[in-house]
């Protein structure tokens, strides 16, 4: 697979080249079984030496034992970058697998070790708030994205090399343009009002879901990640009714329904979801999938069962 990366890439180098998806599995023993018991990272480290590698690092994404195992290892192994999920959400309030990211960052920064942010919308749950919490954005940076709060947060560590970005449109590369080009860095008074951002979306119930695809395919066909893209969505709009008394029953309920029908066909929503569990041992954020389908099945059944009166 090396070998192959270098006729694929029609290059005789590779710039960055990373231990991926450590902490994953069963933490520090699965790193030790993937990449040192068969000495996969000394082959890494001649390959540095010899110029065919630039920058060795790893992305971190779970037992945290593992990345202070590699960080411990670092006078030895010389990690020229290191790959963490940094958002203002996960910064303090990490869920899942997931570790506080001023931690990692904190150890990092400590060892003088490069910073590459994924994740910095957080499976894009930061590029579209509650109307509420967008007005408060948007009062401050009028003529600003709600999505370069993010980025502006995650760039504005001094260790931080580069912000990983997913780019659909290319409105989306122009915003992070104007963006980092040039950056202004968030003030103490803006990182304060992240983190009171960041405190009030803990309020709501939503999937900690990145997008990543790894639960897919599903062997029902349930479209997993557009089904809690939906939800997510749609907790962020205000479009799910906490009661069929409350004022705004009847739009949610036709928002969040016809909605979920239009991005997700029937055959592929929650409701089809058996439990099987396969889904599970596949997502980095260790999301409990099949409840959390069960959930949403639950919640849409009674909204299609209670009209509004």
């Amino acid at each position: 697979m090396y070998r192959n990366s270098f006729e694929n890439l029609q290059t005789d180098y590779i710039d960055y080249y990373l231990l991926h998806i450590v902490g994953m599995g069963e933490g520090l023993p699965t790193l030790m079984e993937r990449f040192f018991e068969n000495n996969l990272i000394d082959f890494l480290l001649k390959e540095r030496e010899a110029g065919r590698i630039r920058n060795l690092g790893f992305s971190y994404h779970g037992d945290v034992r593992a990345f202070d195992y590699l960080l411990s290892r670092h006078d030895e192994l010389r990690w020229d970058f290191v790959q963490i999920q940094l958002n203002y959400v996960d910064y303090r309030h990490a869920s899942g697998r997931n570790f506080n990211a001023d931690y990692l960052y904190s150890e990092l920064d400590r060892r003088n070790i490069p910073v590459v942010v994924m994740e910095p919308l957080l499976g894009g749950r930061l590029a579209g708030l509650t109307d509420y919490l967008n007005s408060r954005l948007k009062q401050r940076r009028p003529d600003e994205s709600i999505a370069s709060w993010a980025f502006r947060f995650a760039a504005s560590f001094p260790r931080v090399l580069t912000v990983l970005s997913s780019m659909t449109y290319m409105e989306h590369l122009q915003d992070n343009i104007r963006t980092f080009a040039p950056l202004e860095p968030c003030t103490d008074e803006e990182l304060a009002l992240l983190e009171d951002t960041a405190q009030t979306m803990l309020k709501y119930e939503a999937v900690p879901c990145t997008a990543c695809q790894y639960c897919m395919p599903c062997p029902f066909r349930l479209d997993i990640p557009g089904i809690f893209a939906h939800y997510n969505k749609c907790i962020n709009e205000g479009n799910v009714p906490s009661s069929s008394l409350s004022d705004d029953y009847r739009r949610a309920r036709r928002a969040f329904l016809v909605g979920y029908d239009r991005s997700v066909p029937r055959l592929r929503q929650a409701e089809r979801c058996i439990g099987c569990g396969r889904c599970r041992e596949h997502c980095p954020q260790t999301i409990d999938i099949p409840a959390q389908m069960q959930r949403i099945s639950h919640f849409t059944g009674q909204l299609r069962e209670n009209p509004p009166v």
